[in-house]
Parts: C-alpha cells; sequence; structure tokens
C-alpha cells in the first residue's frame, strides 16, 4: 500500500461484499454509501432479504472491547423495547466482526426522517424516550468507554490544535481565550452537581430518524459516560424563551421515567463549548483523511480560525449567562 493511500481506501464494493459474506449472507452486488466520515458505513443489497448497513470502524479509534462495549448498550436497551437501532448478533452472540484487517458490524436498515425540534409533540416523546434510555444508562457504568471530561474535549483538543494548526498571526489570540474558556468549564462542571451516567453522547438530529410518529434512535459511536443533560441540550435551538419552551417539554417528558436535575442546566454551555472545541481538533485529527479534506474544505484556512476565535469568544460570553431554568 502506499504511504499516501489511507486505509478506508481499500474499502473497494468487492471488499466490502466479502466482508458482509463473510457472516453467511448473500450479497446481490448493490452497495451504496452512505454519509459518514468517522466510519465508513455502507447499504448492502442481500439476496431474498432486506438491505443490511455495514459499518466498518476507523482503525486505533477505539478498542475491541469498547466497541462491544457500546453494542451490547444498545441490545440492552432493545431488551428493554426501547427504539434503538442495535447491531446484528450472529449465532454465537458476537457482535463485532473481523476481516481483512478492518472490524464491522451489521445493522438492519431503518428508514426515516429528522425530527421536528420546533413540534412540542415530538419533544414530548423524545423526552420520554431519552428518560427510558437514561433509566437504564444509570444502571450500570461503562467500564471501557471514556467520559466526556474538559481533559480529553477540552485541553487535548486545544492543545492539538496550537502545535499543529493555528496560524502564527492567531496563535496568542487564540491561546488567550482559550485559557479563558477552559478555566471557565473547570469551574461550571465542577460546581454543576454532574451525575455520570450511560449516554448516547452525540444526540443530534442527524442521530435520530422519526418513522410512524416514534423517534429511532441511532449510531451510538460516542456514547460514553456523560450527564444526562449531554443527551437534551443539543435539541434546544432559538433564542432563549424557544429554548426554555423546547425544554420545558423535553423535560416534561423525560421526567415520567428518569429524574432530572435542574442543576446540571448550568453546564450546558460550558457542554457546548466542549463540543465547539472537539469539533475542530476532530476534523485536524483526521485532514490526512482524503474524505475531510473534500468535504470540509473550509477548514484550516486563515479565515476559519480568524471566525473560530471570534466563536470562542462569544462562547466565553455565553459562559457567563443565567443558566437555562424549569418554569
Amino acid at each position: 500500500m502506499p504511504h499516501s493511500q489511507h486505509p478506508f481506501q481499500t474499502l473497494t464494493p468487492s471488499f466490502i461484499m466479502d466482508a458482509v459474506e463473510s457472516q453467511g449472507f448473500r450479497c446481490d452486488c448493490r452497495t451504496s454509501a452512505l454519509n459518514s466520515y468517522e466510519n465508513r458505513v455502507y447499504q448492502v443489497g442481500i439476496e431474498e432479504g432486506q438491505p443490511l448497513i455495514a459499518k466498518f470502524y476507523r482503525p486505533g479509534r477505539w478498542s475491541d472491547q469498547q466497541i462491544v462495549e457500546e453494542h451490547d448498550f444498545t441490545l440492552e436497551l432493545t431488551e428493554h423495547e426501547l427504539p434503538v437501532v442495535a447491531p446484528w448478533r450472529n449465532a454465537s452472540g458476537e457482535t463485532l466482526f473481523h476481516f481483512g484487517g478492518f472490524r464491522f458490524a451489521l445493522y438492519p436498515r431503518q428508514g426515516g426522517h429528522a425530527p421536528e425540534f420546533d413540534n412540542d409533540q415530538n419533544l414530548l416523546i423524545l423526552g420520554r424516550m431519552l428518560g427510558r434510555i437514561h433509566s437504564i444508562g444509570a444502571l450500570r457504568p461503562f467500564r471501557e468507554r471514556p467520559s466526556l471530561d474538559s481533559g480529553t474535549f477540552g485541553y487535548q483538543s486545544v492543545a492539538l490544535i496550537a502545535e499543529r494548526f493555528i496560524p502564527a498571526e492567531y496563535r496568542e489570540s487564540y491561546q488567550a481565550v482559550t485559557a479563558q474558556l477552559l478555566q471557565g468549564i473547570d469551574e461550571i462542571m465542577a460546581g454543576a452537581s454532574l451525575r455520570y451516567i450511560r449516554a448516547h453522547g452525540d444526540c443530534h438530529a442527524g442521530n435520530i430518524l422519526w418513522r410512524d410518529g416514534a423517534p429511532h434512535f441511532v449510531d451510538f459511536d460516542d456514547a460514553r459516560m456523560a450527564p444526562a443533560v449531554q443527551d437534551l441540550w443539543m435539541m434546544l435551538s432559538g433564542e432563549r424563551p424557544r429554548q426554555l419552551a423546547q425544554l420545558a417539554q423535553l423535560v416534561k417528558g423525560y421526567g415520567e421515567f428518569c429524574d432530572f436535575s435542574p442543576a446540571e442546566l448550568r453546564a450546558v454551555e460550558a457542554l457546548r463549548a466542549l463540543r465547539m472545541l472537539h469539533y475542530s481538533a476532530w476534523l485536524a485529527s483526521r485532514w490526512e483523511d482524503p474524505i475531510f479534506p473534500s468535504t470540509f474544505p473550509w477548514f484550516n484556512t486563515t479565515r476559519y480560525w480568524g471566525e473560530h476565535i471570534l466563536q470562542l469568544r462569544e462562547q466565553l460570553a455565553a459562559l457567563e449567562e443565567p443558566a437555562l431554568e424549569l418554569p
């Protein structure tokens, strides 16, 4: 393999079908790539059956044990009849498979569309489902998967950008604003009375499929120990009055199945700040993957870094704003 070739470039249609057929299926030669950047995901046609979704994991990101722990969590949720898309199990009960140097999992195809976060009834239903998910997630901790914290999402992200990516003319400004931001995040997270549970971790509209009046939660790849509010705040949008109305509906449904601590709302802007820092570092750390420069051509430009620093300054101001409150 040439040094410049990324491992994912070896995932040809024939390789993908061979991997799926290694688990006893017969492919009908139809494969199509689905939107996925961290991993590679394909819909694969199956003879005499519904298509399967084949997910090939990015080498080096998770250990086998961490992937299996995620799978076990989703299977535990489906055993409680929750609308979660869990991986297929073979006759031996295995969900993680190896083929040609890759690790992969197979999933049933799940159709649907993104939820409408401006629909109060949808928010109520989403809150109920998250309450049920979190009631199971709180029963025991992850043993292998990490926690969402300022060390990995914040300090490590800032170090990567400052060392290898930030242009010289922006380095001083970047280091100044991120130092203030990280200090504010640490103070908020320490004082917010957070209880960490097994959570989805990346619960945005793209990971929720709405079908037949109900949500189906997909892609638990970022599942980790996190406060409950991590799975709620990404559903809030708009100005403060609208966010308060959305939050009221979510928590109303959530509270039917799991207690929610209003003290966690203090952490919303800190969690948003960590996501902003981590997102830039994620793009930076994946820049050698050819799909990233072609998909995110605006990243790592002088304009991008100037706008990013401005957004971080605005987020620093947001940390000082009063926290959202339940009515």
